[in-house]
C-alpha cells in the first residue's frame, strides 16, 4: 500500500512537470503571436515587453510545474523547504534578469526618443541593468536564507578600495552622467572642441564619448576631458542653422537688381536642394566698399550641419549662372604696379607700366 501511495505521488508530481513544461511550450507560442503584433506598432516600448515576457514566462510555467511536483512528493519539511527555497530563487533570478531587460529597453527606448536617432546613451542602460541586477540577486540570496548584511558590508568597504584605485574611470563616469543630465550634448549632436575635433556624437558609454566625423571615422574622447574642454554644440537649441556667404558685384551694377535675382537664387536653393530650409527668409547686407567691387553677405538657412556643404555648393553655381545670364558683374581684384628706372646707368631697358592681375583674377580665368 505504501508503495503504491509513492508510485502515486511520483506519478502526480511528473504530470505537475510535464503540464509545466507543456503550458511553457503554449505560453512561448503566445509570446511570439504577441511579439508579431507588438511590431506593428510605432511605440518600441511593447517590442521590449513583450520580448521580455517571451524569456520569462515560459520558465515561470516550468518552475511552478516543478513547485507543483515537489509539493506533491512525500518529502521531508526540511527537504521540502529547501526545494522551495531554490526554486523561489530560480524564478527571481530569471524575473531580475527579465526585469532588467526590459528596464534598460525602455530606458533606451527614451533615450532614442528624446535625441531622435536611432543610437543611444548607453551609460544609462548599463547602469540600469547593473542596479536591478545586483537588487536581484541580493532578494536571490535572501530567499536561500543567506545573510546580506555582512556581504552589503564588504561590498561597501571593497567599493572604497576600488573607488581610490579607479579614479579616472569613476570620473569619466560622473562626467558622462552630468553631460547627459545637463542635456548640453546628446547621441546625434554635431559638436566642434576648441581641440579641433569635431562630428556626430555616436554614443556616450561609461568611459568615453564616441564621436563620428564626417570621414565616417570613430573619434575617441574621455568623459572627464569633454566635460571640462570648450565646446560649439551646432545642434542645440536646434538642428537648423544658418551660414553666411561672402559675394561681390562692379561698382557700375544696380544693387537693388543684384539684391532681387539673389534673393530669388536663394529661395530656388531652399526649395530644390535636400537640406535647405524651404521657410527660410532670405537676407542680403551690403557692407564694403572694396578695391574693385562692392562686397555683400547672404545668409541661407541649412537643416543639419552637414547640409550646409551641399547648399554652399549649389548657391555659388546657381548664383554665377543667374548673374551671367543678367549681365552682372563679377570683377576680380586687380593691382596696378608702377616700376620706375634707376638713375644709376643700367643694361636693362626701362620697364613701363604694367597692370597685373592677381591670383584671383587667374583663377577666375
Amino acid at each position: 500500500m505504501t508503495r503504491d501511495l509513492v508510485l502515486h505521488d511520483w506519478l502526480v508530481a511528473g504530470i505537475a512537470l510535464a503540464s509545466g513544461c507543456v503550458a511553457a511550450l503554449v505560453l512561448r507560442a503566445l509570446m511570439k503571436w504577441l511579439g508579431k503584433h507588438a511590431a506593428r506598432t510605432k511605440w518600441s516600448g511593447d517590442d521590449v515587453i513583450v520580448d521580455a515576457l517571451h524569456a520569462i514566462v515560459p520558465w515561470a510555467a516550468v518552475v511552478a510545474g516543478a513547485a507543483v511536483g515537489a509539493s506533491a512528493l512525500p518529502l521531508t519539511a526540511r527537504i521540502g523547504g529547501l526545494v522551495d527555497q531554490s526554486l523561489t530563487a530560480v524564478l527571481i533570478v530569471i524575473a531580475t534578469f527579465s526585469a532588467a531587460r526590459v528596464v534598460a529597453g525602455l530606458v533606451q527606448s527614451v533615450a532614442a526618443s528624446r535625441t531622435g536617432v536611432a543610437g543611444s546613451a548607453t551609460i544609462f542602460v548599463n547602469i540600469t541593468r547593473i542596479v536591478v541586477l545586483s537588487l536581484g540577486v541580493l532578494v536571490a540570496l535572501e530567499t536561500l536564507g543567506v545573510s546580506i548584511a555582512p556581504l552589503v558590508t564588504a561590498l561597501g568597504v571593497g567599493g572604497l578600495a576600488v573607488a581610490l584605485a579607479l579614479q579616472d574611470t569613476l570620473a569619466n563616469l560622473f562626467a558622462g552622467v552630468h553631460i547627459l543630465a545637463s542635456k548640453t550634448v546628446q547621441p546625434g549632436d554635431y559638436i566642434r572642441l576648441t581641440s579641433g575635433e569635431e562630428g556626430y556624437v555616436v554614443d556616450i558609454n561609461w568611459r568615453n564619448s564616441v564621436v563620428r566625423n564626417l570621414s565616417n571615422n570613430l573619434v575617441i574622447i574621455p568623459n572627464g576631458r569633454l566635460a571640462r574642454t570648450n565646446m560649439t554644440n551646432f545642434s542645440r537649441p536646434e538642428q537648423k542653422l544658418s551660414i553666411l556667404v561672402q559675394a561681390g558685384v562692379g561698382y557700375d551694377s544696380d544693387l537693388d537688381h543684384v539684391e532681387r535675382v539673389t534673393l530669388e537664387v536663394v529661395d530656388s536653393v531652399m526649395a530644390d536642394i535636400s537640406g535647405g530650409v524651404p521657410d527660410h527668409k532670405a537676407v542680403v547686407r551690403f557692407h564694403t566698399f572694396a578695391d574693385s567691387r562692392i562686397e555683400f553677405t547672404v545668409k541661407l538657412g541649412v537643416g543639419e550641419f552637414s547640409d550646409q556643404y551641399r547648399i554652399k555648393h549649389e548657391f555659388i553655381k546657381r548664383l554665377h549662372q543667374r548673374y551671367r545670364t543678367e549681365g552682372i558683374s563679377i570683377p576680380a581684384p586687380t593691382r596696378t604696379i608702377s616700376l620706375q628706372q634707376d638713375s644709376a646707368p643700367s643694361s636693362l631697358p626701362p620697364v613701363p607700366h604694367q597692370r597685373e592681375a592677381s591670383s584671383e583674377a587667374l583663377a577666375d580665368r
